[in-house]
């Protein structure tokens, strides 16, 4: 139990991260050189995943449209309301900061790797999986930022008053036109990029880095630490425990009323309870430009650690179970 429960190393990688940036923040022209330099490496990322992804891919899972439907409602639904709902906790037991990091990440994109990976250990429909984190991933491209601006203009401004068309155009040319050059040339180099997954992980996670250290270093600049108290730190993570148990529990419960098979109940759950680190950190970055982007993506960063754990243990939970009926079925085949 202690081994399931121990942070993965790109978590640890990312803690290293934040201990960095507290103790040596970025400042001055090198912080110029280090934000078009990961400028540069968040433009690569989004190229890498576009030429990864295959038509055939996707094609093969588009006919669930009512599994599909069923995700992005979790995804871009029931998350920001119950996003929304956190506002009570503002300001006794959370900043209006902290409340916009946890806004923020309910109105993300799902995540396309975990995604896929635990509904593959589970027994889940794995094309279906595939289709709709890709999808899920490139909708939110247009739908994170959107819902950004008004759910922000909702709770009247914050941390994203300054949003607006320049902010979704900034999504646009830095994160939509890569991988869309990336699908361009995915039939000349797609097989060249799967073959060498390794370098689309080093990049992946690389940028991410780099995001966090520049963001959480200029936080520090600001005062990040002074204003991050043990209560709030604390709530922070029981609001995305709380998050995460409930889109979880409407996924699971929600699919088998709506009458989905076992294979699509998993691939519902995994896909619409979870939010990407991977597209999150650079879509702050660009929605939040000049604000706190350290503060707004820290809920992000735990409830990234707390999904991980928590789903891997689900994963496994469902495979023991599909294990177990696979052994009730062959003893009954063998009494016959």
């Amino acid at each position: 139990m202690l081994a399931r429960l121990r942070p993965d190393n790109f978590t640890l990688a990312l803690l290293g991260t934040v201990v960095l940036a507290s103790v040596l923040p970025v400042r001055g022209a090198f912080a110029d050189w280090f934000e078009v330099a990961t400028d540069i490496a968040i433009g690569l990322l989004f190229f890498l995943h576009g030429a990864r992804l295959s038509r055939a891919t996707v094609m093969a899972g588009l006919g669930h449209w009512r599994l599909h439907l069923v995700v992005f409602a979790s995804t871009f639904i029931l998350f920001p309301l119950l996003g929304l709902a956190t506002q009570i906790l503002v300001p006794s037991l959370l900043t209006p900061a902290f409340y916009a990091g946890i806004l923020f990440l309910s109105v993300l994109p799902s995540t396309v790797q975990s995604s896929i990976a635990f509904t593959s250990i589970a027994g889940g429909n794995i094309a279906a999986a595939v289709c709709s984190a890709s999808a899920s991933n490139i909708i939110g491209m247009f739908v994170t930022p959107l819902l950004v601006g008004l759910l922000f203009r909702i709770e009247g401004g914050g941390a994203a008053s300054g949003f607006s068309l320049d902010g979704l155009e900034s999504i646009l040319l830095q994160l939509l036109a890569p991988f869309i050059a990336g699908q361009i040339l995915q039939p000349w180099i797609g097989h060249w990029v799967e073959k060498h997954r390794k370098m689309l992980s080093v990049v992946d996670r690389g940028s991410i880095l780099m995001v966090v250290y520049l963001a959480f270093g200029a936080a520090v600049v600001s005062g990040l630490w002074h204003r991050l108290t043990p209560e709030s730190f604390a709530v922070m993570v029981i609001v995305d425990m709380a998050l995460l148990a409930i889109v979880m529990v409407a996924t699971t419960y929600g699919s088998r009323w709506m009458g989905f098979n076992k294979a699509d109940e998993i691939t519902i759950v995994f896909c619409g309870s979870k939010k990407s680190l991977a597209s999150g950190v650079p879509m702050a970055k660009v929605i939040f430009a000049g604000q706190d982007v350290g503060g707004i993506v820290l809920p992000l960063m735990l409830f990234h650690q707390i999904q991980l754990m928590v789903c891997a243990y689900i994963a496994r939970r469902y495979a023991a179970k599909r294990e177990e009926a696979a052994r009730a079925k062959h003893a009954m085949v063998a009494c016959e």
